[in-house]
């Protein structure tokens, strides 16, 4: 897929029928997602030193109930944020809740995981090299037809992914959503 076509592919979906403005007048897009960690320091040096990403905020939460919440915001690009918060003696907070989201709910493998976006099938093997230099165990080249993904973990056991569309999305993309199989598990 050239650059061209894949920001054809890219605005297709910011121009899809669900995405119009008389469907989403609001919809502007991700500001952060918030996350818990035990470890800061730990979160900090995957995020910046291993991903390359960087913090923009860092500040301090004093709860009137007592305690301090580390808070800091990562800019993942294109100004969406990760911001973790990292609970320290706060009343009512277990300390050890399971920071890993699937592992802590039980549920195991990538339900709630978080993507990054590539360009391309060459930058996403890169990323791939460089995780794996770095010492992270990667799964990955993985294939789903229409985008590629490789699969790793942060030190709070979240599953991450680096993903690359891989050809322009259109109506055959979400035909599935009205098939009889999709319909059948449909639960109200």
């Amino acid at each position: 897929m050239t650059s061209s076509e894949k920001n054809t592919s890219q605005n297709s979906l910011a121009n899809s029928p669900q995405n119009s403005p008389q469907n989403s007048p609001q919809n502007k897009g991700l500001h952060h997602i918030g996350l818990a960690t035990h470890d800061m320091e730990k979160t900090l040096a995957f995020y910046e030193d291993v991903l390359g990403f960087r913090a923009v905020v860092c500040e301090l939460i004093e709860p009137e109930a007592g305690g301090v919440i580390r808070h800091a915001f990562i800019d993942t690009g294109n100004g969406e944020l990760f911001a973790f918060m990292e609970p320290n003696d706060i009343a009512g907070m277990p300390e050890d809740f399971d920071a890993g989201i699937n592992r802590g709910l039980g549920i195991g493998g990538a339900m709630f995981h978080f993507a990054f976006r590539v360009d391309d099938d060459e930058e996403l093997e890169a990323k791939m090299k460089q995780l794996v230099a770095k010492g992270i165990e990667v799964r990955g080249v993985v294939d789903h037809g229409w985008c590629k993904s490789i699969y790793f973990r942060d030190p709070n056991y979240l599953q991450l992914e680096y993903c690359c569309i891989t050809e322009e999305l259109g109506d055959r993309h979400t035909a599935g959503r009205f098939s009889d199989g999709w319909t059948r598990l449909a639960r109200s």
